[in-house]
């Protein structure tokens, strides 16, 4: 199934199932010009833009499948971050959330900053607040990456992430804004669904960090570069990822060892306040 194919096959999906394209488009986290022009072959679709247009017309599991199988063709997708700018990072944060409802098994390793869903408010302002957005967009942002959050409840969801000990240490907040993200870890590393481990600097490693990455089931992996944010979606990659995600978690400290080793960072930082 060619691009042209696959716009023809999805509109015709839509029309059966006698949904609006404005309904489907607003379910599917995108405008009704971009539906259209997918629908219409003037735009390629990504593996993300499809699975969401199939959940938002409600086909079963089979024609889901069958319909990702074919826009895998192209195993790895990139967009610029300029075109997400552009695009508006809070709609952004919405079509992440989207996939996410979708995902049983998120795993993310991150060797930058505190991974989003577990971010502070003031972390997460500051964060895009070093995107010069303006103080409309920054707020519409803040509020869209906060309700991701929510996913942390649902049942029926796992959560592993492996954070490095220097993303703890790194100063982008005020020390006591920092302590509150500190905090936050320790909290959520208590749900039952969530399991949080982090690489310590101390321990001997025999892999290195490279660059933060999400596993979305065994469907996709997200990375994320200076230039873009990078789909991908071929197995024989994502087991790849799959693999180095594992051989940090094997070396990762987790569950009273790791609430430990947060809570010894978190008193530095308070002592420091305390004669600073």
């Amino acid at each position: 199934m060619n691009r042209a194919q696959l716009g023809t096959a999805l509109r015709a999906l839509r029309q059966a199932s006698g949904k609006e394209a404005k309904a489907v488009a607003r379910s599917a986290v995108m405008s009704a010009s971009k539906l259209s022009k997918i629908e219409t072959a003037k735009v390629a679709p990504t593996v993300a833009d499809v699975e969401r247009i199939l959940t938002a017309l409600g086909v079963s599991d089979e024609v889901k499948a069958e319909y990702l199988e074919a826009v895998r063709a192209a195993a790895t997708e990139a967009t610029a971050w300029r075109l997400i700018r552009r695009m508006g990072y809070s709609r952004k944060q919405q079509q992440v959330q989207a996939l996410e409802a979708q995902t049983t098994l998120l795993r993310l390793f991150q060797p930058s900053l505190v991974p989003g869903l577990l971010q502070t408010p003031e972390y997460v302002r500051a964060v895009f607040a070093r995107r010069n957005l303006a103080e409309e967009q920054l707020e519409r942002t803040i509020g869209a990456r906060l309700a991701r959050q929510s996913v942390l409840y649902s049942e029926g969801k796992t959560f592993r992430f492996i954070i490095t000990e220097s993303v703890l240490r790194w100063r982008i907040l005020p020390r006591l804004m920092l302590v509150g993200q500190l905090d936050r870890l320790i909290s959520v590393s208590r749900f039952p669904n969530v399991d949080i481990r982090i690489v310590a600097l101390s321990a001997l490693q025999t892999d290195f960090p490279g660059h933060s990455f999400s596993i979305k089931d065994e469907r996709t992996v997200t990375v994320e570069t200076v230039h873009a944010e990078t789909v991908v979606t071929d197995p024989r990659d994502i087991a790849l990822y799959v693999s180095k995600f594992e051989g940090f978690s094997a070396t990762a400290v987790a569950g009273d060892d790791m609430r430990a080793l947060i809570e010894a960072i978190r008193d530095e930082l308070l002592r420091e306040q305390e004669t600073g």
